[in-house]
């Protein structure tokens, strides 16, 4: 797979005095039940809330939602509360980028038109003050995981997606929460980190400074907090998850930090 993969233009952003800029990920909303998701949706709710004072951005990286599927005159039901803060978080001037995961790619133009969110597919490269990041889901970049890389292009191509969206939602959207829902975190079997050696993204991260320099890569997917030094001056970092970690990123316009969320908050 080659290069068109990635958004071609760089986007630039110039970071206020007092201002953070926030990363987030995989938080799985929908799974494994309602009850439980909508635990896990108020702690993430009261995270957005407390942010919402000091951020000039915020960037969502991927599977949000355990399933989302737009319609052409439907959306999935449910997840009211997130997506009215959301709403009051961009009306306010707050910019947020959506990027989507696996889980959440089917999107048209609700999340743009009804919310304010800018919808990203594809990882992109940012200048944020002096500073070059390349940002995304993470999900099928680096070696391995062939399985996964086939079922990807089967998933996202234009005819399947088509096909899929003709079906009636009331069959489709359970259709796609059931295999969805087939996941090992969502079950409660906690991602371990072995070694920076084991972890694909790190591979291509490293693969991708020998052709340009970014100071930090930033990815989600992997349901693991992570910070891993490229050297000379660039950095892997990992969003982790609302499962089991809480952990989010927020740069102050001169390092990142890697933090967890008090959910007694």
């Amino acid at each position: 797979m080659g290069e068109n993969r990635f958004r071609k233009q760089m986007i630039s952003i110039t970071q206020k005095k007092g201002k953070n800029i926030y990363f987030s990920s995989d938080n799985h909303l929908g799974a494994p039940n309602h009850s439980e998701s909508l635990i896990r949706e108020k702690i993430f709710i009261s995270w957005l809330e407390k942010v919402k004072s000091d951020a000039q951005v915020i960037f969502l990286l991927g599977d949000l939602f355990d399933f989302w599927f737009e319609y052409y005159h439907s959306v999935p039901k449910g997840f009211t509360r997130v997506l009215g803060k959301l709403s009051e978080l961009c009306d306010s001037g707050i910019k947020i980028y959506f990027f989507v995961g696996n889980h959440d790619y089917w999107t048209r133009d609700y999340f743009t038109k009804e919310i304010g969110m800018e919808v990203i597919k594809k990882p992109t490269e940012f200048k944020i003050n002096d500073k070059l990041f390349f940002i995304g889901h993470g999900d099928g970049l680096g070696p391995g995981d062939l399985k996964y890389k086939f079922l990807k292009t089967i998933f996202r191509n234009p005819l399947f997606i088509f096909l899929f969206r003709i079906n009636y939602s009331w069959f489709g959207i359970p259709l796609g929460n059931f295999f969805s829902r087939n996941n090992k975190i969502l079950s409660g079997k906690e991602v371990k980190f072995k070694s920076k050696e084991k972890e694909m993204l790190y591979h291509f991260c490293k693969k991708k400074l020998k052709k340009s320099f970014y100071n930090y890569f930033i990815f989600g997917h992997r349901h693991l907090p992570l910070k891993i030094d490229l050297g000379n001056d660039s950095f892997y970092f990992n969003t982790g998850d609302w499962i089991n970690h809480y952990s989010f990123l927020a740069f102050d316009g001169s390092k990142i930090s890697l933090n967890y969320f008090n959910k007694k908050n």
